[in-house]
């Protein structure tokens, strides 16, 4: 369910895209229901983890340029920029010896330390070409386009990521009798 809330914004931009064929509309109805998202949940667990934070401010500052000087490459950007605030987040963790994977699904799923590592370093590597993959599809695109990959492509991308990165989860979750 949590996932299918994370999404309850994008869907919503490409629906107010798709109606109204104007950026600058699906870009206030996203920034709407991002704050709306944040209170909620804020209401809720009384905090926002620190992407919820980040997606808050990209879509706020980002969002609100794009509304206020009719520029669509503000909203254009903010995947990318969010993309690369988990690449960074996940290789700092690292660089500071500890593991923001491990510290996030950790009490979920037992692996050994070394997994751990190639996981968060295979999710700083697909996060960094995610965002560069946005760049790309943003200004090699049209916008209609660029909003068909917002919501297909880059979806897409994450399940067939999530998927390799289950197989290679499989061969080294802990065996049960």
């Amino acid at each position: 369910m949590k996932i299918l809330s994370d999404f309850i914004a994008v869907i919503l931009f490409f629906i107010t895209y798709t109606v109204t064929k104007n950026i600058i509309w699906a870009t206030a109805v996203a920034l709407i229901v991002g704050i709306i998202q944040a209170a909620v949940i804020w209401l809720k667990y009384k905090k926002l983890d620190t992407m919820q934070w980040v997606s808050l401010i990209l879509i706020t500052v980002l969002g609100g340029a794009t509304i206020l000087l009719h520029d669509k490459r503000f909203i254009m950007w903010k995947p990318t920029l969010l993309f690369w605030a988990g690449a960074l987040a996940l290789g700092g963790s690292l660089f500071w010896k500890k593991n923001g994977l491990k510290a996030m699904l950790g009490k979920e799923i037992e692996l050994e330390d070394h997994v751990w590592r190639r996981l968060t370093i295979a999710w700083v590597l697909f996060l960094i070409f995610m965002g560069l993959a946005n760049l790309a599809a943003a200004y090699m695109l049209s916008e209609a386009q660029w909003v068909n990959y917002k919501l297909f492509g880059s979806t897409g991308l994450m399940i067939l990521f999530a998927l390799a990165q289950g197989i290679y989860l499989s061969r080294h979750l802990p065996q049960k009798d």
